[in-house]
């Protein structure tokens, strides 16, 4: 099987603790000798790279002279923000910081597949999957603590007469939830990404600048589409009209 270079390098140096965390866990990898997978160390490298850039972004902030990296930051705190406050509601605020962390992480692991020797970690469906169990459990932790145990009340329908065939309905609808936001976000990704490196291939140069457009153009659509269903998730599961 392929493996990055960067995997490979990872293995080199790093199998010992990986494979350390992984028994910890109880869930051993199949090679010892390769317990790094290429989505693991791609997705390391884009929180590293998160890491250092916000750390370079608060050394740098500054009111009276904000430079260029401050200036996208800044804009992309407001897309997030206006987005969580239409969708969400007055509440919508409260989570930008869950949202906008989904947002920037979904698009860093996109965008990755463009640059050479890497691959875009949401092409591989462990991580879609992750994301979508984290928004799951998210979402409803923020709906039992802003409605209580009346949060229970949205599984049980208009009329309680109808609970009975309601509830298991509410139920499939809820963990389909995780399923279509994995589905959606590894399909177009892992599509994506294929059509990207084939025409690499087919032309190495001139067609390929088109299908980068198109990818980071995808890249982005999707990290929003992630996020926005979120924010409607949240938004059912705060409101108080259930």
């Amino acid at each position: 099987m392929h493996e990055l270079w960067i995997t490979n390098l990872f293995n080199r140096a790093l199998s010992g603790p990986a494979n350390a965390v992984l028994d910890g866990v109880h869930f051993p990898a199949q090679d010892h000798a390769n317990p790094w997978t290429d989505w693991m160390v791609c997705e390391v490298v884009v929180v590293l790279f998160i890491v250092v850039l916000f750390a370079l972004l608060r050394s740098r902030l500054s009111v009276d002279k904000p430079g260029k990296l401050q200036h996208v930051m800044e804009l992309t705190y407001e897309f997030v923000h206006a987005s969580a406050e239409e969708v969400v509601g007055h509440d919508g605020p409260r989570y930008v910081a869950f949202f906008g962390t989904l947002f920037i992480f979904i698009l860093l692991m996109n965008v990755l597949g463009l640059v050479p020797g890497f691959e875009s970690p949401t092409a591989y469906t462990m991580v879609p999957l992750g994301l979508a169990v984290v928004t799951f459990f998210f979402y409803h932790g923020t709906g039992l603590r802003a409605n209580g145990a009346g949060y229970f009340k949205q599984f049980l329908g208009p009329m309680l007469a109808l609970a009975p065939l309601m509830i298991p309905i509410e139920i499939i609808s809820h963990f389909a939830r995780p399923l279509s936001l994995t589905i959606r976000l590894y399909a177009n990704m892992f599509a994506g990404e294929k059509v990207y490196l084939t025409f690499l291939m087919l032309t190495k140069l001139l067609v390929p600048v088109v299908f980068i457009g198109l990818h980071l153009f995808v890249a982005f659509l999707q990290a929003y589409i992630f996020m926005l269903l979120a924010m409607v998730y949240v938004g059912g599961a705060v409101s108080h009209e259930h």
